[in-house]
């Protein structure tokens, strides 16, 4: 199964813990998120996992060498030249994958309980395009869902904006989702090499498969995008192990 880790990104809400290492090697109980996250898909099956890397690309690329790729199949995509959002990022990542089937997308700063191999079946049961974990959580951004928890848009209820059509369900993104490879051209059709995946999404979804997939109420779940959700990263990872 097939798996993308998100890894390249400037960690600025984390400083001064990313001014001399990147995100993903800022260490939660011994490991670095980089290493919780691999080590989670490896135990949901995952075998073959490509990870971005920008900010210090070079950390990243060492330390899975070092750990002799943990096993299975880890590739890099190289964005140390040109940062490509997460967009551009799983755009150039569809490339080194040497089949058709789904990726699952994780953002490397996610740690959760959430049961990977079963969004990921999901996904490939269902024959969308894209599968969304979604949260019940408090936010300023929603993605907007129809009854049928398909995607019809986005909105910012601290500024009233709203992309894409109004509907009744507002759901947080989880940080976690599966694209199908068939999208890959929609994606060039951008035709820009940096873009937000959500722009993607929300400029596609009336024409595509974009589905929610709700995450139950008890899951355990934390965006380690600032230093004090690193405790919450912990805790977790306590209960987990």
């Amino acid at each position: 199964m097939n798996a993308m880790i998100f890894a390249a990104g400037l960690g600025t809400r984390l400083r001064p813990l990313t001014d001399h290492c990147p995100k993903a090697m800022v260490k939660v109980e011994g490991k670095s998120l980089l290493e919780h996250n691999i080590i989670n898909l490896k135990k949901a099956g995952f075998d073959h996992i490509v990870v971005n890397v920008h900010h210090f690309g070079d950390q990243i690329i060492d330390f899975l060498a070092k750990n002799d790729n943990f096993g299975i199949d880890i590739q890099i995509s190289d964005e140390r030249d040109l940062l490509l959002d997460t967009g551009g990022g799983i755009m150039k990542a569809l490339t080194l994958f040497g089949n058709d089937e789904p990726v699952l997308i994780h953002n490397v700063d996610i740690i959760s309980n959430v049961n990977l191999r079963e969004v990921y079946d999901c996904h490939v049961k269902s024959g969308r395009d894209a599968t969304l974990c979604v949260a019940q959580r408090k936010t300023s951004r929603y993605l907007l869902f129809d009854h049928d928890m398909r995607l019809r848009g986005w909105t910012n209820i601290t500024t009233g904006e709203v992309k894409g059509e109004k509907a009744e369900n507002m759901m947080a993104f989880a940080g976690i989702h599966v694209i199908s490879q068939s999208l890959a051209p929609s994606l060039q059709a951008m035709q820009r090499p940096v873009f937000p995946i959500m722009d993607f999404y929300l400029t596609n979804c009336s024409d595509s498969r974009f589905f929610g997939f709700p995450l139950p109420a008890d899951t355990l779940w934390v965006d380690c995008g600032k230093p004090e959700s690193l405790e919450k990263a912990a805790e977790i990872i306590r209960i987990l192990c």
